[in-house]
């Protein structure tokens, strides 16, 4: 903490990596330079994000944070501790990878040391995923970021994960989740016209928020210190316990509704411009 900042005016600040943080994986310099300047002024800067920590680049952690909520909410650092680690049990794990299995699903684990995958589910990701509903050159290569990044597993049995990630299945993810249970729940992918069967699995206590609470349980702060900024449907919850709350333009309507404050999108600088606004950039 910087000696203008006093402990009851420093801010712990989470930003949402995709559509917030990063435009296709790619951080805009103005976003970069903001959060150095607030970390320089004495606030804490975590990145808050539905990718495991073994999906983030150095690109996109090169401005330097003071932690990670990452998995949503499955996985909390702060600093070098490790203050939540949330897999999914061996039961629940083994009963979801046989219904994906038996759906046809093609889909990877995540867990912070790594993400892994089958080698024919990475072979078919990587020829099909760059070419899907892709726009612009940094998308593609954001999608190449993380396919790239995959642990070819062919015995998926053996890890231990805390969130899955389909790219394609047979039926639904909605309906499969059923299957395996009330334990889990599920999000649509952010990644259009990949079909239903595309999305995000992950243990239904398990949200953002969850780990934020951990981050300001451990440094003592009360949650009007907390900003925090979203646009997703993962980062509800997120938005809903911080104090001060800025959803990105465009973000999904009840995302809007929350927010105390709208940020323009990644490729305007949005987040910059409202690290000024709001005066995260003075001690």
């Amino acid at each position: 903490m910087t000696e203008t900042t006093s402990a009851s005016s420093r801010r712990a600040i989470f930003l949402d990596v995709d559509g917030t943080y990063a435009h296709h994986g790619r951080v805009p310099e103005a976003h970069a330079e903001a959060v150095r300047a607030a970390r320089r002024a004495g606030h804490l800067v975590l990145l808050c994000t539905g990718r495991p920590v073994s999906l983030l680049p150095d690109h996109i952690t090169a401005a330097g944070f003071d932690g990670f909520i990452a998995g949503a909410g499955a996985y909390a650092v702060l600093g070098d501790e490790v203050l939540l680690d949330t897999r999914f049990p061996a039961g629940l794990a083994a009963r979801a990878i046989e219904i994906l299995d038996a759906h046809g699903a093609m889909y990877f684990l995540e867990a912070p040391d790594a993400t892994h995958a089958r080698p024919a589910t990475i072979e078919a990701m990587s020829a099909y995923l760059p070419r899907r509903s892709v726009h612009s050159q940094a998308e593609e290569q954001g999608r190449r970021d993380v396919t790239d990044a995959l642990r070819p597993t062919e015995d998926l049995g053996s890890v231990a994960f805390g969130k899955i990630t389909s790219f394609h299945a047979e039926a639904p993810l909605p309906e499969i989740a059923a299957l395996v249970g009330p334990e889990v729940a599920v999000i649509p992918s952010s990644i259009p016209d990949l079909g239903p069967g595309a999305g995000e699995m992950f243990l239904a206590d398990v949200h953002k928020a969850v780990g934020i609470a951990a981050v300001v349980e451990r440094l003592g702060l009360a949650r009007e210190q907390v900003v925090a900024f979203g646009d997703g449907p993962n980062d509800l919850e997120m938005l809903a316990y911080a104090g001060v709350s800025v959803a990105i333009e465009g973000s999904d309507p009840a995302l809007l509704d929350l927010a105390d404050h709208v940020a323009a999108t990644p490729d305007a600088g949005g987040v910059a411009a409202a690290f000024a606004e709001l005066g995260l950039l003075d001690g």
